[in-house]
């Protein structure tokens, strides 16, 4: 139980935990343990919404590299602690058959070096998956610098696997983490996305091919730990995203830690500044803005503003292209329009075929039609001189308030 404290402790910091995109399997048919569907200590989501619990731990905190802004670096002066493989696995399989858990997942520091680790990590996957036939879901963390071979053993007993770059700039990571080598890390990346390639053709060709990593890889950047902006981050993620084609980037805004290097920033960046770019992710792939527009939305120290939305200071800044008629404008141009998700724009392009829309319309279909108005044309509606206010930005910025704490 003390090891289990020190180890999912060490791994709170880790973001990307996701399970989405995973192969479906389940043990109804009486053999094996486990299942990746349904409801299920750590709570992931998947697209759908659906909550996903996940033991969360390390295999060890002990660590032979010295990377400055990781609690379980070799010069921190933390409590240390290490699971064998069999422990990791007797421990999913005792959370799952108490239903605290739906999968695992696991990483590590290196110990001795990064083959051996890495050959830990595979073990407790090849004992869950081989041994006890677990159908649950595993995420590995994978490392850059072990032997390709391992890692292609990982995508095998794996459902996703991820491999963090840590540093959104190669200064950043020299600086901070000097261990860690940039183009070993994306070298190892591109290798699991062509391994990941591989298993997808071979599945179509073979019935009973492998799978391999069936939910992709994603990775990790650490936010406000180094000198980078927010657009050398959102240009990172979108080379990321278009080279080796990841299932997700994360976020994870540094947190001070104890006995810090002196060369780390005293204080944590606000997390506002992780969720405005958790939204510039989601411009980028899902409302088909291009990572030069996201840049554009930066103010003039070149991050994202935090009263604001990314998507509603780009519109501020191009006040050109608006406004947009709803009843006429292509989806693209709909979905540029801050306060319309994907999901409004879809249900205005299926109601506009059969009538005219009006304002109040639109106004069912948004949380805020306040903040659509003056970026959009309807049949009843135009707003005039409304969108070329000069105050337009704080009209529309949310209302900041002293929250009270006895309040009813």
């Amino acid at each position: 139980m003390q090891k289990l404290e020190i180890l999912a402790d060490a791994a709170k910091y880790d973001a990307s935990c996701a399970s989405s995109g995973t192969a479906k399997r389940n043990s109804t048919g009486g053999k094996g343990v486990g299942s990746t569907e349904g409801m299920g200590i750590c709570h992931a989501y998947a697209p759908d919404g659906r909550c996903i619990s996940l033991l969360k731990i390390l295999l060890t905190n002990h660590c032979i590299f010295d990377c400055h802004y990781c609690i379980n670096r070799k010069s921190s002066n933390v409590r240390r602690a290490r699971f064998t493989p069999r422990e990791v696995a007797d421990l999913t399989l005792t959370f799952y058959r108490r239903n605290y858990i739906e999968g695992l997942f696991l990483s590590s520091g290196i110990i001795k070096s990064s083959n051996h680790t890495m050959e830990l990590l595979v073990e407790t996957a090849r004992i869950l998956r081989e041994e006890h036939d677990f159908r649950g879901y595993i995420h590995l963390k994978t490392i850059p610098e072990a032997d390709p071979e391992l890692a292609h053993q990982a995508g095998l007993y794996a459902d996703r696997v991820s491999i963090n770059v840590e540093l959104p700039t190669d200064s950043g990571l020299t600086r901070l983490a000097p261990d860690k080598n940039s183009r070993q890390i994306e070298g190892a990346m591109g290798g699991m996305k062509m391994a990941i390639r591989q298993s997808k053709d071979e599945r179509k060709r073979f019935k009973h091919a492998p799978r391999f990593a069936p939910g992709g890889q994603s990775t990790q950047m650490i936010v406000g730990a180094d000198a980078a902006t927010d657009s050398d981050i959102v240009g990172k993620a979108s080379r990321l995203y278009g080279n080796f084609k990841l299932r997700r980037v994360y976020y994870s805004a540094f947190s001070p830690i104890p006995d810090a290097s002196a060369v780390l920033p005293l204080k944590r960046p606000p997390l506002m500044r992780e969720h405005r770019l958790y939204q510039s992710d989601w411009l980028m792939r899902f409302y088909g803005f291009a990572p030069q527009e996201v840049m554009q939305a930066t103010e003039a120290d070149g991050n994202l503003p935090l009263d604001i939305d990314p998507k509603l200071a780009w519109a501020l800044k191009f006040r050109d292209r608006f406004p947009v008629d709803v009843n006429r404008a292509s989806r693209e141009d709909l979905l540029r329009v801050p306060g319309l998700g994907t999901r409004a724009v879809g249900q205005i392009l299926a109601s506009r075929r059969h009538r005219t829309l009006r304002l109040d319309d639109v106004g069912k279909l948004t949380v805020s039609v306040a903040k659509v108005r003056p970026f959009i044309c309807t049949a009843d509606w135009r707003p005039t001189l409304l969108t070329d206010r000069a105050d337009l930005r704080s009209l529309l910025a949310p209302k900041q308030e002293q929250l009270e704490l006895f309040a009813a």
